[in-house]
């Protein structure tokens, strides 16, 4: 049993994301669940991680897959009980495995009891205070505040009834409209979500995923801004944005960070902020939450150029911030990086896979033997870079996105909130393959929430666990060896013939080298200890990375 311990055991950690609906069912109802995630603690010891990072598993009417809140100090009953997450908790910490849990601060679900008093209580009302109401505009306030629009799509406004039955005030949501936005300006919400890392905490927590971080403090001062004069979330580099990145979130984390540090270890956590990189520091920074996602990485094309131009920048920016760097390929939130990698390159974090996508699979082609060759050759390079590592479930299988979703049976708010333009993001929250067949490869003893496609059969944990060629073997070496080879020191890179090798060198000797061109290039004098794909007489083949030592 490994240990990872220690105040700074998150600096260099290998955490992995489980989506609770979709990791393992325990009893059959097609929903995955805490008990299921419990009798899977030996699948991810054998994995290797330090972490576990785990979604939304809160009462919720599943809105937004769970960021839909309504009650931030339960469990939802259709995935268990408090004394199912006791358990859990410590089966993990037994394994030597941390637990960091998804916070959703920006908003709740209009299901919260403080969201209910506040539709039942008048204009002005403490309740009312603890969300963002505003009356409309026009004669009758018909028309919303603002023109502003929701993240998925159509306005960031929804007007209520009131309690006596008329047309009434409205509230602001950047997400669905059942998730309205909660009011920082109230010492009441500051105080109950204190109460809340502290609940947390107190069970055994380790640490807390902060989502949507950028967005909690607000500027509505009147007149609203026009929405073709607002800048993008991330272009803002002053906090001035009237909603995103402002500079007064951080003395919310500044008292997280004092709660945090009232426990031995210290409670850690990692900001959601999809912000310019200039700002990215104060989320990660000692006095605040101390880790910030660093999307870059997931975001660029397979290029040798851009990899190394976005490593080189981040850490140098984790040395003046005194953060470790955090690198992710895949989440719930975007294409899986297989599939990413099989399609032509493109800009931004979805790319021409939101093509792809749209066309059920279509256009552009996709494939799929090389986006998982090269997902195998960046996901080994990125294991060995210092600082955090975070996986999402199901890419130590190499799962591809799945487009084979019926309209019927998708979820996500995305898709009915923009029609023929948004697919959503279903296909990679799909319930993990654990055998070659049965009604839902093994993840339960019923069809699952979202239906599994055939090919699942051929990428399933049993097609795998005893095939040292599998993506699952290649992970689970990778992060034994990485359980020893890792350390606090940066990397030095090394010069290699040509542009498109990626060569650097930890000072305990580690090298990693990455051949993201077409030809087999050279590898360095050295023990090759593993490789993305097999070497190609004694050279290193097209997208592939090997370690040597």
């Amino acid at each position: 049993m490994k240990e990872v311990s220690g105040a700074n055991w998150w600096r260099q950690a290998a955490v992995y994301q489980i989506y609770p609906r979709s990791f393992s069912d325990s009893n059959g109802d097609g929903l995955g669940d805490i008990k299921g995630i419990t009798a899977k603690v030996p699948y991810l010891n054998a994995l290797g991680i330090d972490a576990v990072w785990l979604s939304p598993f809160y009462p919720s009417a599943l809105a937004d897959g769970g960021y839909d809140v309504d009650d931030y100090r339960d469990v939802d009953p259709r995935l268990g009980s408090l004394a199912d997450f006791d358990e859990m908790t410590a089966t993990l910490h037994a394994a030597g495995i941390k637990l960091i849990v998804d916070i959703v601060p920006n908003h709740s679900s209009n299901r919260h009891e403080w969201f209910k008093e506040a539709l039942a209580s008048p204009k002005g009302s403490a309740a009312r205070d603890r969300y963002i109401f505003r009356d409309g505009k026009g004669l009758n306030g018909e028309f919303p505040p603002s023109d502003w629009e929701s993240i998925f799509g159509g306005p960031a406004w929804e007007r209520i009834t009131e309690p006596d039955g008329t047309p009434g005030q409205w509230y602001m949501h950047l997400f669905a409209k059942e998730q309205p936005d909660f009011n920082w300006d109230n010492p009441e919400v500051r105080a109950d979500f204190l109460k809340t890392l502290r609940f947390w905490a107190d069970r055994g927590v380790d640490g807390f995923r902060i989502d949507v971080a950028h967005a909690l403090t607000k500027d509505l001062s009147e007149p609203l801004p026009a929405k073709a004069d607002l800048l993008a979330e991330n272009e803002t580099l002053d906090g001035t944005h009237p909603f995103w990145d402002r500079d007064e979130v951080h003395e919310i984390y500044a008292a997280w960070r004092d709660l945090f540090n009232e426990y031995n270890p210290p409670r850690t956590a990692v900001a959601e902020a999809w912000v310019h990189a200039d700002r990215r520091g104060r989320y990660a920074s000692p006095e605040g939450l101390g880790q910030a996602f660093n999307f870059d990485l997931l975001q660029a094309a397979f290029d040798a150029e851009q990899f190394r131009e976005i490593i080189t920048r981040n850490l140098a920016e984790s040395e003046i911030t005194g953060a470790s760097s955090t690198w992710v390929f895949s989440n719930h939130d975007v294409v899986r990086h297989a599939t990413r990698y099989g399609l032509p390159k493109g800009p931004g974090r979805n790319g021409p896979a939101q093509a792809w996508l749209m066309s059920g699979g279509k256009e552009p082609a996709l494939n799929r033997e090389l986006g998982i060759r090269r997902a195998r050759a960046a996901s080994l390079l990125m294991l060995a870079l210092p600082g955090s590592a975070y996986l999402y479930q199901g890419e130590e299988l190499g799962l591809h996105e799945v487009v084979e979703i019926p309209d019927t049976d998708r979820q996500d708010p995305a898709f009915f909130r923009n029609p023929g333009v948004d697919i959503g993001r279903d296909g990679c929250r799909v319930p993990l393959p654990w055998t070659t067949e049965g009604i839902a490869f093994g993840f339960g003893d019923a069809a699952a929430h979202l239906p599994q496609p055939e090919w699942f059969s051929a990428y399933a944990v049993a097609a795998q666990q005893d095939n040292p060629e599998s993506t699952l073997s290649l992970y689970r070496e990778a992060l034994r060896l990485r359980s020893s080879l890792q350390t606090e020191e940066q990397l030095k890179w090394l010069n290699h013939p040509g542009d498109s090798v990626l060569h650097f060198i930890r000072p305990n000797g580690w090298q990693s080298v990455t051949n993201f061109g077409s030809e087999p290039v050279e590898l360095p004098a050295g023990t090759v200890l593993v490789s993305s794909s097999p070497l190609s007489k004694g050279k290193l083949p097209a997208d592939t990375t090997a370690w040597i030592i």
